[in-house]
């Protein structure tokens, strides 16, 4: 049997998901990540 997943299990799953293609793309390609940390926009670079 099955279990089944709220909507907000499946949102936040999704959510996790796009974020993990977002920096393998931005790893791919050498481009920073702009991340929000104390106040300010930081620029992270993926090795």
């Amino acid at each position: 049997m099955k279990k089944k997943i709220s909507l907000h299990d499946k949102a936040e799953l999704a959510f996790k998901e796009a974020i993990k293609e977002v920096i393998i793309k931005h790893k791919k390609s050498g481009r920073p990540l702009a991340i929000w940390g104390n106040g300010k926009v930081k620029r992270i670079t993926i090795n």
